[in-house]
C-alpha cells in the first residue's frame, strides 16, 4: 500500500496523473448531495480526542496525508498560510496522517510549523473508508458549513486553487 501511494504521489507531483484544474471563478460546491461523515473521534498527536462533528458549522479542509509524501510536504505550508488567514472567518484545517507514528508526527509538525490540528489516522481504516477509496496522497476534501463535501483533490493542488474554493464557501 505504501509503495503504491508513494508512486501515485510522485506521479501526481510530476503532472503525469491528471489533477483538477481551477479557474478564476470557482463554484461554491461542485459535489452535490454528498454529505461528509463526521461521526468520528480521532486522537490528535498530543493524545487529545477530536470529534469531527464539532467542526460542523464551519468550513473544513480535511487533508489525508503522510510524512513520506512529497506532494504533502509541498502543500502543507500553503495550508498553514490559509489557516492563519481564514480561521477567524470560519475555516478549520484538519490534517489526518494516514500511517505515521505519533513520534514521527510530532517531529514533522514541529519542523513544518503546523499550527492546525494533526490527527492520527494510523489504524483508522473506518475513517479512511468513509472518505475513500483514497487512491493517493494527499487527498483533500473541502466541506461546507452544512457538512457537504464540495471539493475533492487527489494529489497536489496549488494554494491559490484551495484559496478560491475556500473563499467560495466562507
Amino acid at each position: 500500500m505504501r509503495t503504491f501511494a508513494l508512486l501515485a504521489c510522485s506521479l501526481m507531483l510530476l503532472g503525469l496523473v491528471s489533477k483538477p484544474l481551477y479557474s478564476q471563478q470557482q463554484e461554491a460546491c461542485t459535489v452535490t448531495d454528498k454529505a461528509a461523515n463526521l461521526d468520528f473521534v480521532l486522537l490528535d498527536m498530543d493524545g487529545a480526542e477530536v470529534k469531527l462533528s464539532d467542526y460542523l458549522g464551519i468550513v473544513i479542509l480535511l487533508d489525508f496525508w503522510a510524512t513520506w509524501c512529497a506532494p504533502c510536504r509541498i502543500e502543507i505550508p500553503g495550508f498553514i498560510e490559509l489557516f492563519d488567514k481564514y480561521e477567524a472567518r470560519g475555516l478549520s484545517i484538519l490534517g489526518i496522517s494516514v500511517d505515521d507514528s505519533v513520534d514521527a508526527l510530532q517531529l514533522y509538525a514541529e519542523e513544518m510549523e503546523m499550527d492546525y490540528p494533526v490527527l492520527i489516522g494510523d489504524g483508522r481504516d473506518d475513517v479512511k473508508d468513509a472518505f475513500g477509496p483514497l487512491y493517493g496522497f494527499p487527498t483533500t476534501f473541502l466541506i461546507n458549513r452544512e457538512g457537504d463535501i464540495c471539493h475533492q483533490h487527489t494529489g497536489y493542488a496549488p494554494k491559490e486553487q484551495f484559496e478560491q474554493e475556500i473563499l467560495s464557501l466562507l
